[in-house]
């Protein structure tokens, strides 16, 4: 760990952090890396998910798995049983009320009422190339599977919820644009957000 990675601690007040961003966008990586710098418990949707298809069957551990064939199986599933994202969602809303959070979800920006909002963005040109590189396959095959599963995503919650994911910025107090940005840039970028904006606006 290095000087400017010195794990801080978050106020011990209700703080809530989302993000959220598209496939490709690094944003679950970037929030388990803030979630241990300021101490915050990291609770992801798609983890959540991902336990839920794992326990009607599916082989689920595997990296990438949502971008795979099996994983857009479950997603079809998803499509026409809603109550797999609603169940998950209830229990993140669970956690935000607890506070001392950082929750990677799709969702909770527009169901909570409270916390600090951030969208990270990339053309779906720039997410294909982070897919292809992190699964080794064609960009191509990664731009084709990255359309189908953002187009279940968003009809999931049009139909739960009213909101069209990726398209709809109005409950995020930050959109940050990463397409020419590194993973190191983005993280001390929301670092300096963190320390200057979320953590004094509780106080601290």
């Amino acid at each position: 760990m290095t000087k400017n990675e010195k794990v801080k601690s978050a106020p011990k007040k209700k703080i809530v952090v989302c993000i959220s961003g598209m496939a490709g966008t690094g944003k679950s990586t970037l929030a388990k890396k803030l979630a241990k710098k300021y101490r915050l418990r990291y609770y992801s949707g798609g983890d959540a998910l991902k336990a839920l298809a794992a326990e009607e069957g599916y082989d689920s551990s595997s990296r990438g798995w949502w971008e795979s064939p099996e994983g857009l199986r479950f997603l079809k599933k998803r499509e026409k049983q809603l109550n797999f994202d609603k169940k998950v969602d209830d229990k993140l809303l669970e956690y935000a009320e607890e506070g001392r959070v950082l929750l990677d979800s799709w969702t909770m920006p527009w169901l909570l009422k409270t916390g600090f909002k951030i969208w990270l963005v990339a053309s779906i040109e720039k997410r294909a190339e982070r897919i292809a590189r992190r699964d080794r396959i064609p960009v191509k095959e990664a731009f084709r599977v990255l359309k189908e599963k953002e187009a279940g995503t968003k009809t999931i919650y049009k139909k739960l919820y009213g909101f069209t994911l990726g398209e709809n910025f109005e409950p995020f107090n930050l959109v940050l644009d990463t397409d020419n940005l590194n993973a190191g840039d983005v993280f001390q970028v929301l670092c300096m957000v963190m320390d200057n904006v979320v953590l004094k606006s509780e106080g601290c």
